[in-house]
């Protein structure tokens, strides 16, 4: 497995950003596919956006499209997720997540995901 560690969350206010981090550990971070998920209050966890092994294929939910920008640095085993424009929705704990298998490249099935970490929490205040 992948162990994963987010950092980056906080209180901000509407139309501020925020830059999310996930570093990971044990297996070769270059080889997996990633996600970043996000549990908003008394809701179920919802993907956000995700990003091939390479780099090279992203994916966005329609919510989050043109703010978010998903990316990765595999020389420093490191996910991010920079997060402009945001609203008070977007208030969540927000989840990174590894890919089960090797080499693939827009995962998107939550049972895909085998590895996952504990989560950071952003507030955004309106």
């Amino acid at each position: 497995q992948v162990q994963l560690v987010e950092s980056g969350g906080g209180l901000v206010q509407a139309g501020d950003s925020l830059r999310l981090s996930c570093a990971a550990s044990g297996r070769t971070f270059s080889n997996y596919a990633m996600a970043w998920f996000r549990q908003p209050p008394g809701k179920e966890r919802e993907l956000v956006a995700t990003i091939s092994w390479s780099g090279f294929w992203n994916y966005y939910v329609d919510s989050v499209k043109g703010r978010f920008t998903i990316s990765r640095d595999n020389a420093k085993n490191t996910l991010y997720l920079q997060m402009n424009s945001l609203k008070p929705e977007d208030t969540a704990v927000y989840y990174c997540a590894a890919d089960r298998f090797v080499r693939r490249t827009v995962v998107t099935n939550p049972q895909d995901f085998g590895s996952w970490g504990q989560g950071t929490q952003v507030t955004v205040s309106s």
